[in-house]
């Protein structure tokens, strides 16, 4: 019996110390990025989305997919320990016209459902 006792709480403890997870949070409010409204030709259309692990495990960004008219200029390639801060990059064609883009994260955080985020771009840009 107390070899029974001794398994269950091996058992037990060894799922809780296994339970890590990775959660992202970034700093943009909402998730968006307002580039408000810019000139073409003064503003180099790059932007960055920061973020912070505030998991207990490695956060993985593993692929960002843009929208027609960005191009993602900087993502992490290696894991992003907990309480670590990370950055990916966007740039904008700098087409004139408003933006209302959206870029879709993949990782392996656990507090947004499969792990994929969606980050927003909006903003007006003028000759």
């Amino acid at each position: 019996m107390q070899k029974i006792i001794a398994l269950l709480l091996f058992t037990l403890f060894s799922n809780i110390s296994f339970s890590q997870s990775a959660k992202i949070e970034f700093s943009a409010k909402d998730n968006t990025i307002d580039y408000g409204k810019v000139n073409k030709t003064t503003d180099s259309g790059i932007r960055s989305f920061q973020f912070t692990n505030t998991g207990d495990a490695p956060l993985v960004i593993i692929d960002v997919l843009s929208t027609s008219g960005f191009t993602i200029s900087q993502k992490p390639t290696q894991p992003i320990a907990p309480g670590q801060k990370g950055k990916i990059e966007v740039k904008y064609n700098m087409a004139v016209g408003p933006i209302r883009k959206t870029i879709t994260v993949e990782t392996n955080a656990t507090n947004y459902e499969g792990g994929r985020i969606a980050l927003k771009i909006k903003g007006e840009i003028t000759e």
